[in-house]
């Protein structure tokens, strides 16, 4: 069956600039829009250096991608969808053929 692909993501890179101190700031950059379907997995709730936040794994389809295109979503990349931001772990075909991509990324909240 193939995925339902309803859910317009836009793709983003971090764009690191020196911050004339020997360091960099960061902001993020549009690559595009790709169409996804975005399917949740097991949530948890994390505590790092005391403050909660809850963590939902997700698995995002995409339409493949060459390696090297800039359509293709890469780990450390981004996914916005309005104000929520998916982040990119990992990155693989979703079958032999190559038609679609699987991305699995989180979604971090604060508590």
């Amino acid at each position: 069956m193939s995925p339902r692909l309803t859910r317009p993501l836009v793709l983003e890179h971090e764009v690191r600039l020196a911050d004339g101190s020997g360091g960099y700031t960061g902001s993020w950059e549009a690559l595009g829009t790709l169409w996804a379907e975005v399917l949740p997995g097991r949530g948890a709730l994390r505590d790092r250096a005391g403050l909660a936040s809850h963590v939902q794994p997700l698995r995002i389809t995409v339409r493949g991608a060459e390696p090297g295109a800039e359509s293709r979503p890469a780990p450390g990349q981004r996914f916005r969808d309005g104000a929520r931001v998916y982040l990119i772990d990992a990155v693989q075909e979703s079958d032999a053929t190559g038609r679609y991509l699987l991305c699995r990324a989180r979604e971090e909240v604060l508590a």
